[in-house]
């Protein structure tokens, strides 16, 4: 008897889609399970099926979903509406959901200094002589914050419990078989769903390393069926495949292998549909899977095929009293409040400190948490570079609430190599290049100690180390020892025309303390000696230098402040540096002199027009002159056009200028295309060659622009007043 009255209660607790549903008002009817395939942007197509749905009062009682059919399907039965998923898909673009690296303005300073040398954003790892590479091109960071957004609650749960039932398949990496998720963190489902290989980095849950479930079950028919559906609506989007022009990249060729995976499976999900079932097939044509930015416009794709099976869907209609019944049901309570947390708990950290780690955040243990400050704290930890991967889920321990931040180390890591080239060309016969290596050594303490050696050949032959050691875990005081040996050429003008090239030579050793703003900037200060030597290269004899050689030793100042939202083509932000360069007989220098050199910029934005200011101005302080290796070179595109790069020369320059730019077209996971106007007006003080271009100097520019992955390309037309001109072009920033 004990066993017969337990029994029901069971199989409700082990098999609960099986149970009746608990809602007022709701008549015994044939459990309907909707069934949502994956097909990238194409899945947008989900919604207007959804809006068809409501409108024919067509409840659901439990939805299983693949890739972003795992995204919309997950939206809904959270509770998510269907305007809500409206307004965030119109939202949504292919850079706000696959660009890298977090906003600029929340990564660390000492990787903002990277961005001006033009090194590419590929970033490979070496160790033991192998070259280590990333899982995947994106890592989801950005992703992540999106479909928190489109999904209504938090923590770890039984999918069950949500207001809807829902599944999702994912493929396990290492066995190739499907896996059906049931619970857990629901965004981490929904993105180990959709997880397309070497695209996206593999998800892990539940002790396995997750990919798109495409590959295995783009649509889950069987996953309904297990979870009681008496009647299955399957939405396919199909899976065309790409034509040969497509098939150019590793990643279309990848795609390429995904969509006949995927077409293989959804054969055998549709030879498994029964006569009571509803297929509804989207017309989407040549709509790409990969066209997140055009998301708004599948969905009256999806409401035209839903229309067109209206005749078979009304049969499964409630009546309103009843479907107002169901909407409250899954609309009530589905919101999950984050207010406070008893601990923020990092795991499973080998180099990276936690204690570090966790002062980056602002959020803290019992105070309020907000959602949107928690999603910023992700990208900051992002923005250190020391993680592949950072997301957050909440786990409950008896009387606690934690909040697990789950930030994993990058697998290539902590050695990393980044290349980068710079091009520039006049077009009159002047043309240079630089080919950069930069190679950091990370964590090698536990302050997060890190040495770096860049090496740079062309036009300028440069190798530079520098260590930098935090001296506490805020990591907001730190000591850098540096060294650093330049070769490079000194072109000498009179006018437009160059009449020498002298060859500098420099070796420095610097020791300097500063002291890190968090992300906004830096105040460096620092002993620094250097030996210069210079050499007539090319020109008359009578400027050969009466010295050949000199030491320098003296103290340095250098201050930078950097929330600009990108460097190459910024829309919004400000930016500025101070150097201040004493060198003095008394610690024992060949000479005494004084440079400062200082710059700022601002950047606004209104649409897809931009306005950016900006000045520069440096002078050399007291009677001593500056000597030649220290004086200002100036001049080239956006930088008093119309003169050949660096044929400004002398010991005091003040430059402004206003640039306007306008985003022209967009690019696919890049800025776009910019074409833009400068105004510049500058003055170059004390010149080298004495009566050169002295005065105030006016110039403008007109310049075509793209921010490629290897750097921004800029082809420009420079003039100047006096009527110099000139064309250039540059790989990397001018």
């Amino acid at each position: 008897m004990a066993l017969a009255a337990t029994l029901p209660v069971l199989l409700a607790q082990q098999l609960p889609c099986l149970a009746e549903p608990a809602v007022p008002g709701e008549q015994a009817r044939p459990k309907v399970c909707l069934v949502l395939s994956g097909g990238g942007a194409r899945g947008a197509a989900h919604v207007g099926v959804l809006k068809v749905l409501e409108e024919l009062r067509v409840p659901i009682d439990c939805i299983a979903g693949t890739s972003m059919g795992a995204i919309v399907g997950a939206a809904y039965a959270s509770g998510t509406s269907v305007d809500e998923m409206e307004t965030i898909l119109a939202s949504m673009s292919s850079r706000h959901l696959f660009k890298e690296l977090p906003p600029r303005a929340e990564r660390a300073v000492r990787l903002k200094r990277d961005d001006p040398t033009n090194l590419a954003a590929l970033e490979v790892g070496l160790e033991g002589g192998r070259v280590l590479l990333p899982k995947g091109l994106v890592s989801g960071v950005q992703l992540e914050t999106v479909l928190r957004r489109l999904s209504k609650v938090q923590g770890i749960q039984r999918f069950d419990e949500l207001p809807i039932p829902f599944r999702c398949v994912a493929t396990d990496l290492e066995t190739g078989e499907a896996v059906v998720l049931r619970g857990g963190d629901l965004v981490r489902a929904m993105r180990a769903s959709m997880s397309v290989p070497a695209f996206f980095e593999p998800v892990k849950m539940e002790g396995r390393l997750l990919v798109d479930g495409g590959l295995t079950d783009n649509l889950p028919v069987e996953v309904a069926r297990s979870m009681g559906a008496d009647v299955v609506i399957a939405v396919n989007l199909g899976t065309p495949l790409l034509k040969p022009e497509a098939l150019t990249s590793v990643l279309g060729v990848t795609a390429q292998m995904v969509n006949i995976l995927t077409e293989q499976n959804v054969r055998a999900s549709l030879a498994r549909l029964q006569v009571g079932d509803v297929l509804i097939l989207p017309q989407l044509g040549d709509f790409s899977a990969s066209d997140f930015d055009h998301l708004p416009a599948a969905v009256p794709v999806g409401e035209a095929a839903a229309r067109a099976v209206a005749d078979r869907l009304v049969r499964l209609a409630v009546p309103a009293s009843d479907y107002a019944a169901w909407r409250t049901h899954r609309m009530s309570n589905t919101t999950t409040a984050l207010t406070s947390v008893d601990e923020i708990r990092f795991a499973k950290l080998q180099r990276v400190n936690p204690d570090i780690a966790r002062s980056v955040m602002r959020s803290t243990p019992h105070a309020p948490i907000e959602p949107h400050e928690l999603d910023r704290d992700m990208r900051r930890l992002f923005g250190t570079g020391d993680f592949e991967h950072v997301s957050y889920q909440l786990m409950e321990e008896p009387g606690r609430q934690i909040l697990s931040v789950d930030a994993v180390e990058k697998s290539w890591g902590p050695n990393y190599l980044r290349l980068g080239l710079g091009l520039s060309s006049d077009f009159r016969g002047d043309a240079f290049f630089n080919l950069h290596a930069s190679y950091r050594m990370t964590w090698l303490n536990r302050l997060g100690g890190e040495w770096r050696s860049d090496l740079q050949f062309g036009r300028t032959n440069r190798i530079a180390t520098e260590f930098y050691q935090p001296l506490e875990a805020s990591q907001t005081f730190f000591v850098a020892p540096r060294a650093e040996y330049e070769r490079h050429a000194m072109d000498v003008f009179r006018a437009d025309q160059r009449i020498a090239r002298y060859d500098l030579r420099s070796a420095r050793v610097g020791l300097e303390l500063g002291v890190q703003f968090t992300r906004y900037g830096e105040v460096r200060l620092g002993l620094v000696h250097a030996d210069v030597r210079a050499s007539l290269d090319t020109g008359p004899s009578v400027l050969v230098p009466g010295q050949d050689s000199a030491s320098y030793t003296g103290v340095t100042v250098r201050a930078l402040v950097d929330q600009l939202d990108g460097v190459n083509f910024p829309r919004s932000g400000c930016a500025g540096m101070l150097e201040v360069v004493s060198m003095h007989e008394a610690l024992g220098s060949d000479a005494n002199f004084t440079r400062l050199l200082t710059s700022g910029t601002c950047a606004a934005s209104l649409g897809e027009h931009t306005l950016n200011v900006g000045f520069r101005w440096g002078r050399r302080f007291g009677s001593d002159p500056l000597p030649a290796s220290s004086l200002f070179a100036w001049g080239g595109l956006l930088q008093q056009s119309g003169y050949p790069t660096g044929a400004l020369l002398g010991e005091e320059l003040r430059f402004g200028r206003i640039v306007y730019y306008r985003r022209l077209a967009r690019a696919r996971f890049l800025d776009g295309i910019y074409g833009g106007v400068s105004i510049e007006v500058g003055r170059m003080g004390a010149p080298l060659v004495p009566g050169n271009e002295q005065g105030t100097l006016r110039s403008a520019a007109l310049f075509f622009g793209v921010d490629t992955p290897v750097g921004p390309l800029y082809l420009g037309y420079g003039r100047a007043h006096r009527g110099f001109d000139g064309f250039y072009l540059y790989l990397g920033r001018p």
